[in-house]
This record gives structure tokens, C-alpha cells and sequence, in this order.
């Protein structure tokens, strides 16, 4: 039962949760990205380079010649899929440039926060004070 006590402890601990809920919105946020890159981005960078699609870009590394990459891929023909990995790479610099910008902006407010005052001090001198008063008041 010991066991089951300590993963209960584990589990609702504050770090525990909030990875949780980091790794679920990381996820979605994942999705948002890699829909502005392959649906916005590249296509206006194929725009600008003549019209070029990136995600069918390969190099067939079979023998025979193929039409279109999904033929390639469906008679399983070895290629490489640079353009896929194009792709992927420009998804990482947004997903990167994304959480810089979002920690830069969490260490912003962080700074801004004035610091907590310090706690009192109570110096020796007075608190034997109080104990000599109070033992007068006793005594």
C-alpha cells in the first residue's frame, strides 16, 4: 500500500501536473505549426521559388521512374524525402523560435515583479527585552 501512496504523492505533485498539461498543449500546438508551415508557409515559398511544392520534392533511388512520389511509395521504391524534410526542418525553427519568444516574455514579467519583502529580523537585544518584561510580569 506504501507504493501506491508514494505514486499518489508523485502524481499530484505541482511539477508532475503542469508537465502534463505542457506536454498536452506542446502537442496541439505541434499541430497548429505544422499546419502554418506546410499550409501557409511553404506554399508561398514555393510561390516565390516558381511554383515548387515542396512536399513532393524525392529523389528515387530504385531503378525504375515514377510519376509522382505517392506511385514511388506505393510500389515501395527506396527514396529520400528531401522535400518532407524541408518541411520538418522549417516546422522546428518556428516551434523554436515560438518557445524563445514565450520564455523571453515569461522572464519579462518575471523581472518586472517586485521581490517579495524580507522578513522581519528580530535582533537579539530586543527579544531578551521581552523575555526580561515578561518574567518581570510573572515575577
Amino acid at each position: 500500500m506504501s507504493f501506491m501512496r508514494e505514486f499518489k504523492e508523485f502524481a499530484m505533485r505541482g511539477n508532475v501536473i503542469d508537465l502534463a498539461v505542457g506536454v498536452i498543449i506542446g502537442a496541439a500546438f505541434g499541430k497548429i505549426v505544422d499546419s502554418l508551415v506546410k499550409d501557409i508557409v511553404m506554399p508561398v515559398v514555393g510561390r516565390l521559388l516558381g511554383g515548387v511544392d515542396f512536399r513532393h520534392l524525392y529523389i528515387n533511388l530504385g531503378d525504375q521512374t515514377y510519376e509522382t512520389m505517392e506511385a514511388a511509395e506505393k510500389a515501395g521504391a527506396p527514396l529520400v524525402k528531401y522535400g518532407q524534410f524541408i518541411n520538418t526542418t522549417i516546422d522546428f525553427l518556428i516551434i523554436a523560435l515560438a518557445i524563445f519568444l514565450a520564455i523571453k516574455a515569461i522572464n519579462r514579467l518575471k523581472r518586472s515583479e517586485p521581490p517579495p519583502p524580507p522578513e522581519p529580523v528580530e535582533l537579539e537585544e530586543v527579544k531578551l527585552l521581552r523575555e526580561i518584561r515578561d518574567a518581570l510580569k510573572r515575577g
